[in-house]
């Protein structure tokens, strides 16, 4: 049996190592890092409740199955999403990592949410078309054409936004 103690230690330790992970998943799904933290702070208490019946080589998958479900719970009550913020601090210019980190969220914020999960999933996390179908409740089909469907608005909005004249 574990002690009370040594359950709040592993949490911990679990917790120092997901978040960022999780903090990314959860801006690439929102483009916004308020919204973000939000959902990462719902899916870490909502992990924590439920850590005496998680295995620990399923935590990082079960807190982010959590983080989804929290999104798309939020995109539910809300209608519209918070637009894309600056990454960067007020009086520091930004580098080009996070001007390419902004444009890309914001070229995610434009596909169907379906899409944009899937993409994030697979493309951003690395998971793979089974990880992606079983986190999301797809068929992997469903995960590959959702892929292929977001990838393709992906290049042709980067094509678009490209022969615009900032």
């Amino acid at each position: 049996m574990v002690r009370r103690g040594e359950r709040e230690e592993d949490f911990e330790r679990f917790m120092a190592e997901a978040q960022p992970s999780l903090l990314r998943t959860a801006f690439f799904l929102t483009g916004s890092g308020d919204l973000a933290r939000e959902l990462v702070q719902d899916a870490l208490v909502r992990t924590y409740l439920a850590w005496p019946r998680i295995r620990p080589e399923t935590a990082v998958a079960y807190s982010r199955r959590v983080l989804v479900n929290a999104r798309v719970d939020h995109s539910r009550r809300w209608m519209r999403e918070a637009p894309s913020e600056t990454l960067h601090q007020a009086g520091q210019e930004p580098d080009d990592s996070f001007l390419e980190r902004d444009r890309l969220v914001d070229l995610l914020a434009q596909l169907p949410e379906q899409q944009r999960k899937v993409v994030v999933l697979r493309y951003c996390l690395d998971l793979s078309e089974q990880q992606t179908a079983d986190l999301l409740g797809l068929s992997v089909g469903g995960v590959k054409s959702a892929a292929s469907r977001g990838l393709a608005a992906l290049r042709a909005l980067e094509a678009h936004t490209e022969g615009r004249v900032s």
